[in-house]
C-alpha cells in the first residue's frame, strides 16, 4: 500500500468541531488492518535509526500510533496531556490553535537530559499544540528533539513554529 493509498483511507469532515473547519477523521484510517501496519511500517522506517529514547504523545489522537512506534523502536512512551490529567508534578505550556486557546502539561520528571526525544501527534496544521509541546520538552533539557506527524497540511505553514534543531515529517502532505 502507498501513500495515496493511505489518504484515501481518511474521512474528511466538513464543519467540525466548528464551521469553517475541515477535519481529518484517521480513525478509518485505523480501522483499516493493512492501512494501519502500513502506517507503523512507515514511522518505523523513519525512525528505527534515529537513537531515540522516549516517544511523546500529545493528547490524544498521538496517543493512538505513538505507543505503537515506541514499542517498534524500543522506546519509552510520554503523554502530554490536558490540565488536570496528569497525577504528579508537571509542568504545562499554553497556546492558540486553529479554533480557540488551550494548555497542556507534562510530568516534570518525564525526560532526562540523555533522552532522544519524537514528539508525535495526528496533525500538523498552524502549528500552536506542537509550538507548546516542543517549549514544554525543552525545559527538560533532552539531548535532540525530533517531530512527526501522520498529516501535514502544507497550506497552513506549520513548519514554520520550528527551530532549525527540531527534525520535522509528516507521512502525509495534504
Amino acid at each position: 500500500m502507498n501513500k495515496e493509498d493511505l489518504v484515501e483511507r481518511i474521512r474528511t469532515v466538513e464543519d467540525f468541531p466548528k464551521k469553517g473547519i475541515k477535519f481529518y477523521d484517521i480513525t478509518t484510517l485505523f480501522k483499516d488492518p493493512v492501512g494501519l501496519k502500513t502506517l507503523s511500517d512507515n514511522l518505523y522506517e523513519l525512525y528505527k535509526d534515529k537513537g531515540i529514547t522516549k516517544v511523546i504523545g500529545i493528547e490524544s489522537r498521538g496517543f493512538i500510533m505513538g505507543p505503537v512506534l515506541a514499542t517498534r523502536i524500543d522506546a519509552g512512551f510520554i503523554t502530554i496531556r490536558k490540565p488536570g490529567k496528569l497525577p504528579a508534578d508537571t509542568i504545562e505550556e499554553s497556546y492558540d490553535k486553529e479554533y480557540g486557546t488551550d494548555t497542556i502539561q507534562i510530568h516534570s520528571d518525564a525526560i532526562s537530559e540523555d533522552d532522544v526525544v519524537l514528539i508525535h501527534d495526528d496533525l500538523l496544521a498552524t502549528g500552536g499544540t506542537i509550538e507548546a509541546a516542543c517549549k514544554l520538552v525543552k525545559r527538560l533539557k533532552p539531548k535532540k528533539i525530533y517531530a512527526n506527524f501522520i498529516i501535514e497540511l502544507k497550506d497552513l505553514n506549520g513548519r514554520s513554529v520550528f527551530e532549525d534543531d527540531i527534525e520535522v515529517e509528516s507521512i502525509l502532505k495534504l
